[in-house]
């Protein structure tokens, strides 16, 4: 994916940083949109799906902690990467904006040139994720070819087990709330009981291996290396 294809959302409540960061994001081809607080954030997030947020944290109306955290829960735009841009440095700001789901965490203020070669590396990371092929050690997943194999061995799985692994290794380590799973895997419109999601698990860790899935009581499922 090129920067000229690769939507950013901008989220600031200070006009001028919105205006320099958005200058410096489109001088190098990136598709910029921008919003002042997180209600319209989620709004125009749905609307343009972008590849990846910017999110201030202090801001009126909703804050981007919580702006983040209602993007994670939400299946359409759940995949964003989300990084935090805030004049917020403390360990304690950015363990909330972790725990809230975000990929990264950018203090302000930063220089345009160091801002760009961040922007790259997250755009390297999402290519390598929306890839068709994912490869964890011994584990390969062919989506395209609907094929899984451990140590180069075949492995057998049916259609909703093979879509759960692969939504679990698309982002190895990042927990998955159970919502998103239902939603991604399942659909909307689908009814499905809630402990679903914990046989396919099972099953998976029978086929893959226990060790690969991790459960955060409360919360998800992860695939951990």
């Amino acid at each position: 994916m090129g920067s000229e294809n690769f939507k950013i959302l901008l989220v600031d409540d200070e006009p001028d940083i919105l205006e320099i960061i958005s200058y410096t994001l489109k001088s190098d081809g990136y598709l910029v949109f921008t919003a002042e607080n997180g209600i319209k954030a989620i709004e125009l997030a749905k609307k343009v799906k972008p590849q990846l947020i910017i999110l201030d944290v202090m801001m009126p109306e909703m804050d981007g902690i919580e702006a983040c955290e209602i993007i994670r829960n939400d299946s359409e735009i759940g995949n964003s990467l989300i990084v935090f841009l805030s004049a917020r440095g403390e360990d304690y700001s950015q363990i909330a904006g972790f725990n809230a789901g975000a990929d990264d965490y950018i203090t302000k203020p930063i220089k345009p040139k160091v801002l760009k070669s961040k922007i790259k590396s997250l755009l390297r990371r999402l290519s390598q994720e929306e890839r068709d092929l994912i490869k964890i050690g011994s584990l390969v997943i062919d989506r395209s070819g609907y094929k899984v194999s451990l140590n180069g061995k075949d492995i057998s799985l049916p259609r909703k087990e093979f879509e759960l692994l692969f939504l679990l290794c698309s982002k190895p380590e990042k927990v998955f709330k159970r919502e998103f799973i239902l939603e991604s895997v399942w659909g909307k419109d689908v009814v499905v009981g809630d402990r679903t999601i914990d046989v396919h698990i099972r099953k998976l860790r029978e086929k893959i291996g226990d060790s690969y899935f991790k459960t955060v009581k409360g919360v998800g499922y992860k695939f951990q290396n």
